[in-house]
Parts: structure tokens; C-alpha cells; sequence
């Protein structure tokens, strides 16, 4: 047995509970290790020591290197002790704080089991049960559709449909994404992300002047509030994005400092290298390399007022569902502690999405955000469907491993995209492959999480990287492919399916294909994957709810198929 490979922390994403009683316990093990059985001992801790109970634990995961055991364990007493048994034919083996043993002293079992003291109410991470749902759509507003006719255009510097460079503007707004609420409805939509509204000389609106005030191209405050309203009519919720991390040069307390210096009382906010402001050789902390775009010093206390007041102020106000938090892994913990405290108060069902493409584990403890955007599960999609590094049991592997990154309760909430404003358009990136990406589609939707379509996608919209893959919506339903709408529409539907709301995932592959298996209570739903470069039979018995390339029990390279059981 490789020792090497056990890993189990207590309190982590390990061991968690789930509701006040009921935990969750996940051992790693080396994949070629041979093992019979895996039990979890455990019992109250201060009773471990004479009574003990026993369960064996589930072989659920497997990535490239390890298997992941775990088990749901009913508490009648939270106060855990435990250790794990690990069987090999007719010999046990221990794992416990002190490692791997041939034998385990229970009675000594106070120094060295591992442990979870109590359930504390306030330490369990509530899933925000809509999330379990939700089918997001991005948008980025001045490309999706222009509602106000009567406004002043004199910004708008490119025709409707052109392709865009970093400083176009085109038009679209607010009232245009309210005009086209029924259309994402009849899509499957019932959640919307909003690139930043806020007041700002950018058509990407990240730099924000005015934290208060929509921009006058996307409209005004009240068309916000409508948005909202007619949205929530239709079941649809609305996430905004909050840039926390940095603002505009144009904000009133950087301009403050810009002409006061260090006599500024906002010299503090922000970080700054010397007594004053060089805007020549920047001596003060940026975005990037975005001089125009300054980065605020999240661990002042002012500046975290500040900021809080404003996630506060589009809750209280207009009833908004959530925050997307802009460049969140360079924010302090402690100011994302103090900001989810502040919203879950206020509306414990507002969902709280970091921006972090890594692993982001120190962040969703449940203390901080909800999710983040699964760039990861972006990447995996590539490496299988683009890039092609991987095979069926390469992508299996990856998609495993992401699962074991979090808690079950993050898992569910996670934001899947297979593109976004940030990246390659995936249309562009499988060489404008339509199976593709339709394949991809099915993934995102029976994978843990929300899925997230980006606008156009059901129009295959092309794009590389920035601002390339900012192109403006085809409105023109003359030229739509209806059938590929039509299987999008069916793949977006599966989400209302309990089995992918609360069901349990299971990842496999054999040599040609790949299968996720969802499966709650008496419901079983199956997809199947074909990237092999080949058509493969397959013996797969159900009911079909989706399904591309697929011909009697034939299905085609680059194909899918989803069956219910």
C-alpha cells in the first residue's frame, strides 16, 4: 500500500458537514493500491475509547493518480471521533493521526483519532438551494441588444455586427436585455450574469467611476430596477459584477488623492509608493498593468465600508441575486469574510461567486464566497474536445479531480462555463466544430454546478481572444441554425431534472467513451461521450431525452447521447 498516497484532513473539504447532523468523510488512496474494503470506525469522542461503530465506506473518484473513498454519516452524537480500516483479503490496516498502522489501540484513541468536535451551525456552508437549479447566461451588455431607440448615440462609434476593437461601442443596453427576457426563457434561462453596469468611459464597464449610478449607455438606475422585476416575474435571478478589487482613475476619492496627495483623506485607499501620485512612472498599485485603473486597499477598514455599503446598497435597493466578484483571488480574505457576512444578513439566498481561475479551495470554506467560475472545468472541456491532449479516460480523470478539489455544497454551486468575455470564443477553439460543441454543452449541463451559456453561443458565435470574442448578437432569426437551438434547448432543460439538482455524480470511461451518471432516488440519467474518431455501439437502454449523432445504437464521433432511467 502506497503510504505516500493516504491523505485525510479533519475539517476541510475531507470531512464537512452538510446540515446540522449529518457530515461528509473522504479518504485518498493511491489508484493501483489493491484494497478489499474501506471502513470508517467512529463514534461520540468521549465514548470512542470503549464504543465504536463501523461503515465502509463508497470507491467514488478517481483521477490520474488517486481514488477517493467517502461516505454520508448520520450523527445521533456530532461530537466525531473516528478512524478508517482499510481491508486487504482477510488483513486490516489503521489510518489514523498517527498514519498507517497494523493495529490500533482504541483505548489511547483520545490522542491520536482524527476528529471533528462539533457541528456548529455557523460553520456549515448552506448551499443557496436556487443555485442547484440555475441555468446562467453572460451577458456583456453593448454587444447583446439595444432597447432604448430614443437615447443618445453619439458614443456608439461601430455598426451593429462589425467586429469590435477595445474601444468600440455598439449600443446595447439594459432595456434591451429586459426587451429579450421571454427569448432566454423560452431558451431555458433562469439566471443572468451581467458584465459591470456601472458608470465608467469603458465599453467593458471594469473600471468603475460611479458604484451607484448605471452608465448612461446602458441606461439609467430605474431601468435596472425593471430589469430586475420583470426578471424575477419570469423566475429568472439576476447577478451583478462587482469590481472590488480596482476602480477607475475618474473616481472621486482617486482623483482626491491625484490633486491633495498624501493630505488626501483617501490617501490610504489605495496603494501608493511615495507622498503622492506619479502618473508617469505609476508608483501606485494597478490592475494588470492598468494605469487608468488603480487598485484599492481592500484591507483598509474605510475602504471596506465603502464597499460594503455598495454590495448592500443594489440588494436592499433593487433586490439583485447576486455578486460576481471581479479579479477576487487579489482581494484580502478578511474584507470577503466581512462582505459575506454582510450579504447573507441581508439575503441569505444572494449567491456569492468568486473570480478565480485556480484552485481556490482557502476561499470556499464557507466563510467567504459560495463558488467561483469554473475555469478549470474550461480547461478540461478544451484539453478534450480542442486541444485533444486527452482521451475518455483522461477527461474523466480531470473532471474527478475537480471534484475533490471542494465540498459537495461548492460543487453544486459551481458556475461551469465553457467560455466567457476572458476567453477564446469555445466555438472558435474547436475549429468551429458544431458537434463539438454541443457535446460540450451536454457536459456542462449533467456536470456538478450551474451551467453558464455565454450570449451567442446558441448561435455558435465566433471570436478569438479579446475583444474578438465581444462580437454583437445576431438578431436576424433568418440566419439561426433552429436544430442546433433546438438541442441546446433540450440540453438546458435537463437541469430541471432532480437527479441533476441533488443527485449523486458518478465518472467513468471504458476505451472509447466517456460516461456521466447522475442518479437521485429512483432516477438514473447517463451521458455518453464519443471523441474516439469513431463510430461506436453502444448498448445503453432508456429514454432519450437529448442526443446528437446518434443513429439506432450507432453513435458518431463527436457525439452524445443522454437516456433516463
Amino acid at each position: 500500500m502506497n503510504k505516500q498516497a493516504l491523505l485525510h484532513i479533519p475539517e476541510s473539504k475531507y470531512c464537512y458537514p452538510v446540515n446540522q447532523n449529518t457530515i461528509i468523510l473522504r479518504l485518498r488512496m493511491d489508484k493501483e493500491d489493491e484494497i478489499g474494503c474501506v471502513e470508517v470506525v467512529y463514534g461520540c469522542k468521549y465514548k470512542f475509547h470503549m464504543e465504536q461503530k463501523a461503515a465502509v465506506m463508497e470507491e467514488k473518484y478517481k483521477d490520474d493518480l488517486f481514488k477517493y473513498y467517502e461516505i454520508e454519516l448520520k450523527l445521533e452524537d456530532v461530537r466525531l471521533s473516528y478512524v478508517f480500516r482499510i481491508w486487504k483479503g482477510q488483513e486490516c490496516r489503521y489510518f489514523s493521526e498517527d498514519g498507517l498502522t497494523s493495529a490500533y489501540d482504541f483505548k489511547l484513541s483520545y490522542y491520536n483519532s482524527f476528529q471533528l468536535p462539533y457541528i456548529n451551525e455557523n460553520d456549515i456552508h448552506e448551499v443557496v438551494e436556487w443555485m442547484r437549479g440555475a441555468v446562467f447566461y453572460e451577458i456583456f451588455i453593448d454587444r447583446f441588444y439595444q432597447g432604448l431607440i430614443d437615447k443618445t448615440t453619439d458614443y456608439i462609434n461601430l455598426e451593429w455586427g462589425r467586429i469590435p476593437d477595445p474601444k468600440s461601442f455598439t449600443g446595447g443596453d439594459i432595456p434591451g436585455v429586459t426587451r429579450k427576457l421571454d427569448y432566454l426563457k423560452d431558451l431555458g434561462v433562469n439566471g443572468i450574469y451581467l458584465t459591470p453596469v456601472f458608470e465608467s468611459i469603458s465599453n467593458h464597464k471594469y473600471d468603475t467611476s460611479n458604484y451607484k449610478k448605471i452608465d448612461r449607455h446602458f441606461g439609467t438606475n430605474e431601468d435596472l430596477y425593471k430589469l430586475v422585476n420583470e426578471a424575477h416575474k419570469r423566475g429568472i435571478k439576476i447577478v451583478l459584477d462587482a469590481v472590488f478589487n480596482h476602480c477607475s482613475n475618474l473616481l472621486p476619492q482617486f482623483q482626491d488623492v491625484l490633486l491633495k496627495g498624501k493630505e488626501s483623506k483617501y490617501f490610504n485607499w489605495f496603494m501608493i509608493d511615495g507622498d503622492s501620485i506619479d502618473t508617469q512612472n505609476i508608483n501606485y498599485e494597478v490592475f494588470g498593468y492598468s494605469e487608468y485603473m488603480p487598485k484599492f486597499n481592500t484591507s483598509n477598514p474605510e475602504v471596506q465600508e465603502f464597499l460594503l455599503d455598495i454590495a448592500l446598497f443594489w440588494i436592499k435597493e433593487y433586490d439583485i441575486d447576486g455578486w460576481r466578484l471581479d479579479v477576487s483571488d487579489e482581494v484580502s480574505h478578511h474584507f470577503w469574510r466581512k462582505l459575506r457576512e454582510a450579504v447573507k444578513k441581508v439575503k441569505p439566498e444572494c449567491v456569492i461567486i468568486g473570480e478565480n481561475w485556480h484552485d481556490a479551495n482557502a476561499f470556499l470554506q464557507g466563510d467567504q464566497y459560495d463558488s467561483i467560475m469554473n475555469y478549470a472545468f474550461t480547461k478540461a472541456c478544451l484539453d478534450y474536445y480542442a486541444f485533444q491532449t486527452v482521451n475518455a479516460q483522461g477527461f474523466a480523470e480531470k473532471l474527478n479531480h475537480l471534484l475533490m478539489r471542494n465540498s459537495g455544497q461548492v460543487n453544486a454551486m459551481m458556475l461551469n462555463l465553457l467560455d466567457s468575455h476572458d476567453t477564446d470564443r469555445f466555438f472558435t477553439s474547436v475549429n468551429k466544430n458544431k458537434d463539438r460543441l454541443l457535446s460540450a454543452i451536454a457536459v456542462m449541463c449533467m456536470y456538478m454546478g450551474a451551467p453558464c451559456v455565454y450570449y451567442g453561443t446558441e448561435l455558435y458565435l465566433e471570436g478569438g481572444y479579446d475583444p474578438d470574442n465581444r462580437r454583437c448578437f445576431d438578431w436576424e432569426e433568418s440566419r439561426w441554425d433552429i436544430p442546433f437551438l433546438e438541442i441546446l434547448k433540450s440540453l438546458l432543460s435537463l437541469k430541471q431534472k432532480p437527479a441533476l439538482q441533488k443527485g449523486d455524480i458518478r465518472i467513468s470511461y471504458d476505451e472509447n467513451l466517456c460516461y456521466i451518471i447522475r442518479t437521485f432516488e429512483n432516477s438514473e440519467i447517463i451521458l455518453i461521450l464519443n471523441q474516439s474518431g469513431k463510430t461506436v455501439r453502444i448498448s445503453q437502454t432508456g429514454s432519450i431525452l437529448a442526443q446528437n449523432k446518434l443513429l439506432e445504437c450507432n453513435l458518431s464521433t463527436d457525439g452524445f447521447a443522454v437516456y433516463e432511467n
